[in-house]
């Protein structure tokens, strides 16, 4: 579609507005497009193809016709492939950070940060491609001999959000791709462009037609199609991350022909500072857990949790700093938090704030949309006295809303923060060893930040307990195992015949 665009690109051919199916860039089968706003002017500048459960079936069977020979690939073969995808993203890592500006409306330093982390991930599953390892073993019978052999699952879906659309693909697909497996992405509908780009750049990297397959549609048509991918007879291996909600759908639909499935799912994560937490470095790590991308991050700090003694030295320093943040359009190099990416986010936050407001809450800073901006546009909003009957309690907020909360005891803190049926992320701010190892064991979460509010990389193993979902991302060993099928074979060792 031809239309003037909001920013150029270094390499415009990346640019695609059409879906991938075994290496043909193609439209759907009804014609039918949808378009991309961008949420700094809430103005579509571009469009994708708005497929259907009918054009489900092709995509899944050209990544089947795909994996019957990628399978085979010689996992240095698959190892190179992944490097150079790598190489090519890294050399076109201010395009791909452009799209995701206009996409999800982040600032640029952000975009680019987010393309850096991702790239350790394809760089971690290049290498992990030669790691995939069996096992031999003698059992307790003596002529037998056991071999555990691993081989790629097959046919895989990933359905993906909008608030890290690089991250999410690269960390997804790479660890898919290395295993032996193919792969069809369906994109959230407000980030399609840079997911088009990275399948671009993975063909470009050497991988066959049909082992990354890119499938578009709309938010009308996302949950029927969604449910065909999950469904179809051919799929092995689905890995989701959103909201719990939807996630206990994908569970459901996964359960037809028993897929295997990755959960990474919502996190309502606490953010607990003690009187002896070290205030700066709580500071520092707290303004990037909570406002870069406008707090849309499930592993974002949801509940702050400070110790009586330090809690209003703490809060007026996180007000002062949450006052020098520069909100505006991600394009625009002095801004500093953008836009959120859905105007169903903004009528959210207005709703927690008034529930908290309504039930002693005290609003310290923001607490309305900037409308005059132009797009999704919220005020950076701190509120004071929050209490466990509050939505911002009991719900992932999703946006640049944090809510403090007092506590007295290192066992109300506990108590408090583990409150929740969610358990994705936990953070703490202490200098006491001893409490650091109690705090490791004793807080309800897959990932644990102690003195430190970003944990992931590619290195470590991501993935939460409880509603959080399972299943993990990343990591030694791990992340690859969810694409691979442990197969057992049993062999008789004859007895050597004696020569008389």
């Amino acid at each position: 579609m031809s239309r003037a665009l909001p920013f150029t690109l270094d390499t415009p051919s990346l640019l695609h507005e059409a879906s991938l199916l075994d290496g043909n860039w193609v439209e759907s089968s009804s014609g039918q497009r949808f378009e991309v706003e961008d949420p700094g002017t809430g103005k579509a500048f571009a469009s994708c193809p708005t497929n259907t459960v009918a054009d489900v079936d092709a995509y899944i069977k050209s990544a089947q016709r795909s994996f019957l020979t990628y399978r085979a690939t010689n996992p240095r073969e698959r190892a190179k492939m992944l490097l150079n995808w790598h190489s090519l993203i890294t050399r076109s890592k201010n395009d791909i950070a452009t799209l995701v500006v206009y996409e999800t409306g982040k600032p640029m330093a952000e975009a680019l940060g987010e393309v850096e982390y991702a790239l350790g991930f394809a760089w971690w599953f290049a290498g992990e491609a030669e790691r995939i390892r069996g096992s031999i073993a003698q059992p307790s019978i003596s002529d037998r001999r056991n071999f555990v052999i691993k081989q790629p699952i097959g046919v895989c879906v990933a359905l993906v959000p909008w608030n890290f659309p690089v991250a999410m693909i690269i960390r997804k697909a790479a660890a898919a791709l290395a295993a032996g497996c193919t792969i069809v992405i369906k994109p959230s509908p407000e980030t399609p462009l840079s997911v088009l780009a990275l399948a671009d750049l993975a063909l470009q990297a050497g991988f066959p037609p049909g082992v990354m397959n890119v499938l578009s549609t709309d938010s009308a048509l996302t949950p029927s199609v969604s449910e065909a991918l999950c469904k179809h007879q051919l799929v092995r291996k689905v890995t989701f991350t959103g909201s719990t909600t939807v996630g206990q759908l994908v569970a459901r639909h996964c359960s037809e022909g028993l897929k295997k499935v990755t959960l990474e799912l919502g996190g309502n994560c606490p953010f607990i500072i003690f009187d002896d937490g070290d205030l700066d470095q709580a500071l520092a790590a707290l303004m990037v857990l909570k406002w870069r991308t406008a707090g849309q991050a499930c592993t974002h700090a949801n509940r702050v949790y400070v110790q009586r003694g330090v809690y209003d030295r703490f809060l007026s320093m996180l007000a002062d700093a949450t006052r020098r943040l520069r909100v505006g359009h991600g394009a625009d190099p002095e801004t500093t938090m953008g836009a959120l990416t859905t105007k169903s986010g903004l009528a959210k936050l207005e709703r927690h704030i008034a529930d908290a407001v309504a039930k002693g809450g005290k609003i310290v800073l923001g607490g309305r949309p900037l409308e005059h901006l132009g797009g999704n546009f919220f005020q950076p909003t701190i509120i004071s006295g929050m209490s466990s009957g509050m939505l911002t309690t009991q719900e992932e907020v999703f946006g640049p809303l944090l809510g403090l909360y007092q506590f007295d005891t290192e066992e109300e803190a506990v108590r408090m923060a583990n409150d929740t049926n969610m358990g994705l992320a936990s953070y703490f701010f202490t200098k006491d060893v001893s409490r650091t190892w109690r705090l490791l064991e004793s807080l309800e979460a897959g990932m644990i930040g102690m003195n430190t509010g970003n944990s992931s990389a590619a290195e470590s193993p991501f993935g939460g307990i409880k509603a959080s979902g399972y299943g993990k991302e990343a990591g030694k060993d791990v992340a690859i195992e969810e694409y691979l099928i442990a197969k057992t074979g049993t062999l008789t060792v004859g007895a050597i015949a004696s020569k008389l």
